[in-house]
């Protein structure tokens, strides 16, 4: 299927590994040139390698003041505006506590909600002006029920919010904003890889009582829905958030 989506300029962050790095692969796959965002140049190699083309790798710790701007600017300079975003920067942090200090909430506001918006906020404009944009927030099953820490949780609550209500006011200027609520995804090297290998009768209980598919889902089924709503044929979806969770999820949502 043709996304119609070939020649466009698209923006990732977190693009160096997991979500963010398949995400890259599977919009170069459709002809897309990619601006991948990354806090380590060196992280970007093998995917600029592997795919070729003419793609970006910008080195930016985005969480520090200012970074999202000078970021824009950079790759205004090299290329223009971007027509696809897809905001993924996002975690925990390893913020667990409950009760945690005001600065550890701010931190994971910031890393969570407040980059995103940001960088939004300097490509909506261009977007309007062009009359067409997609922009799409990976988000978490966490925004929904207690999947969690408290601060993970509330802050992609809060993102969902967020793409629900500017998603409205900027869709009848052909601008689609979307967010993608993964479950949880297998990747190698992270938390599940890792208990795989280290709590198997863990991972064997968690795959029977919660996944109702039975299994972890693949970094290859969340990019390529991803995709999808950078496509042409996610003009009629504004401010929707996708649950993707392998039946993870016991809450109901309108979406």
């Amino acid at each position: 299927m043709d996304l119609r989506i070939k020649g466009k300029l698209a923006l990732v962050t977190g693009a160096s590994r997991g979500i963010g790095q398949a995400v890259c692969g599977a919009l170069a796959d459709e002809g897309v040139r990619v601006a991948l965002i990354s806090r380590s140049k060196d992280q970007l190699k093998s995917f600029l390698v592997d795919k070729g083309g003419d793609h970006i790798p910008l080195e930016y710790d985005l969480s520090e003041e200012g970074a999202p701007s000078r970021m824009i600017d950079e790759l205004v300079a090299i290329a223009g505006y971007p027509d696809i975003v897809v905001n993924n920067v996002g975690g925990n942090l390893n913020i667990t506590d409950p009760f945690c200090n005001i600065e550890d909430w701010r931190r994971s506001y910031r890393y969570n909600l407040e980059i995103a918006i940001e960088i939004n906020r300097l490509v909506l404009p261009h977007m309007q002006r062009n009359k067409w944009g997609r922009i799409v927030h990976m988000s978490s099953i966490a925004a929904l029920e207690n999947q969690g820490s408290p601060t993970y949780c509330a802050m992609k609550a809060a993102l969902n919010a967020y793409v629900r209500c500017v998603g409205r006011y900027v869709s009848s200027s052909g601008v689609s904003m979307s967010s993608v609520m993964p479950g949880a995804i297998y990747i190698e090297g992270g938390y599940w890889d890792t208990a795989s290998n280290e709590r198997p009768e863990h991972v064997k209980k968690y795959l029977e009582e919660r996944m109702a598919i039975k299994r972890f889902g693949t970094l290859d089924e969340i990019s390529r829905i991803t995709v999808f709503l950078c496509s042409e044929y996610a003009s009629f979806i504004a401010g929707s958030a996708f649950l993707v969770d392998g039946g993870q999820g016991r809450c109901f949502s309108d979406n």
